[in-house]
């Protein structure tokens, strides 16, 4: 019998990390992706210890991140009159075995398929094939079907079909065509990047301002020893009461005059946001959006992960970091029942549920629900914190998102291996 091949839609961080992973089991494998190439498209991200402790299984560790990245030292909360809310200390100092890592989206994704490539050969990924349906076969495996970007259709049979392609993911909607459309709470978000002198500690990830108008600022390289300075990613926020993002797109280049009056007077002697702003590369304009969770991520021999089964609000800084650990769990059932069904099922029942809470605690403001409690107890102004949000009840709230989002610092240091090492997947396709 031939070795059951997974297919696997979409070849962004999510399916790349379920590439890699498919591979370290020796389980056959192919990308496909509907781009004609790939390209480092996006803007910052953060890398949770969790996932760094799965890219680091991997062979991927703290050596090869740091060419594309910085290890983040802090993260922080400031209300608008520049006062501190909340600070903690992330990665190494913090007590993490594993750094957190700050890092452009697009470097990462082309690391990860170059890593890949290198390991698997060039037809792992075959570009120019865009996933837009399945079938299930009545031997319990599954046809991919897809188009080429001249329009041309394709067909892939496998023994199973993980869809990692994204928040619009054709997969999901056949999934569940009844699904409610892309949820969008109010928030407006505009990101760049800026060569800037990072603050605080240097490598800090600072929210700055209130729960629906806040800068979130952070270093993704490190700072250069002759000027200071270091591309430091930027996302300005703005809730609004309209729905005006639906004339202008999903993802749009603007121009700083477009939002940049916003934040005219959000001038501090350790920050100045109009300059920063000013001064960006390249901005772009997004609504803050998600998914309404569904009850179940798999239909039979199909699968999702990622974005594609929970797309959620980037305020936790952990929707890459979810993709990864993803695909580290779907190895790992894969290690216990194969390349099956029963594999799937057991992925789905393991973390459909928990990860579809975090989504609806992200879509809560997640870890910034601090802002939210300064904002409704004393509309944001405040001299001493203490008298308004209380050390215990602050550090007690960010405790429980990190369990939430597992990689609180205990559970994480002494948790076992998700893939043990040299461990391989039976090859045979059993539990259908």
């Amino acid at each position: 019998m031939a070795e059951p091949r997974v297919l696997v839609a979409g070849g962004g961080i999510g399916g790349l990390a379920v590439a890699l992973t498919l591979h370290q089991i020796g389980v056959p494998f192919t990308v496909l992706e509907g781009a004609r190439e790939l390209a480092p498209l996006g803007v910052g991200i953060n890398l949770q210890p969790n996932a760094v402790r799965e890219l680091d299984d991997l062979g991927i560790g703290p050596d090869v991140l740091d060419t594309i990245g910085v290890a983040a030292r802090e993260w922080a909360l400031v209300g608008r009159n520049g006062h501190d809310i909340y600070s903690e200390p992330r990665g190494l100092d913090a007590g993490y075995r594993w750094p957190q890592y700050a890092l452009h989206r697009g470097r990462l994704q082309l690391l990860l398929a170059q890593t890949l490539q290198d390991r698997a050969g060039l037809d792992a990924i075959r570009l120019g094939h865009r996933v837009t349906g399945y079938e299930k076969n009545a031997d319990g495996s599954v046809t991919a079907t897809g188009q080429h970007p001249d329009g041309t259709v394709w067909r892939e049979d496998g023994a199973v079909l993980i869809g990692a392609d994204g928040i619009h993911s054709a997969v999901r909607a056949q999934m569940h065509p009844a699904q409610p459309p892309i949820h969008w709470g109010g928030t407006m978000m505009w990101r760049g990047t800026t060569q800037a002198v990072p603050v605080r500690t240097g490598s800090s990830f600072v929210g700055l301002g209130s729960a629906r108008h806040r800068v979130v600022v952070y270093p993704i390289s490190p700072a250069d020893p002759v000027t200071g300075l270091a591309t430091v990613n930027w996302i300005a926020e703005l809730t609004v009461d309209d729905t005006a993002w639906q004339r202008s797109g999903w993802f749009r280049q603007v121009g700083i005059e477009e939002f940049a009056h916003h934040f005219d007077d959000w001038t501090y002697d350790w920050l100045d946001v109009p300059d920063l702003l000013r001064r960006a590369e390249v901005v772009y304009e997004n609504p803050m959006i998600d998914r309404d969770p569904v009850p179940t991520w798999q239909d039979g021999p199909v699968l999702l992960v990622g974005d594609a089964a929970h797309a959620m609000y980037p305020t936790g800084s952990n929707g890459a970091s979810q993709a990864i650990m993803d695909a580290r769990h779907l190895g790992a059932a894969m290690l216990r029942h194969g390349v099956t069904t029963d594999a799937l099922a057991a992925f789905d029942a393991q973390l459909c549920g928990p990860i579809s809470q975090l989504v609806l605690r992200n879509r809560g403001a997640g870890p910034f629900g601090l802002l939210d409690l300064v904002d409704e107890r004393c509309g944001g102004d405040f001299d001493d914190i203490e008298d308004v949000v209380p050390e215990p009840e602050r550090s007690a709230f960010m405790a429980g998102y990190k369990a939430a989002a597992g990689f609180a610092v205990e559970q994480l240091n002494t948790a076992e291996p998700t893939i043990p090492s040299g461990a391989q997947a039976p090859v045979t396709v059993t539990g259908r």
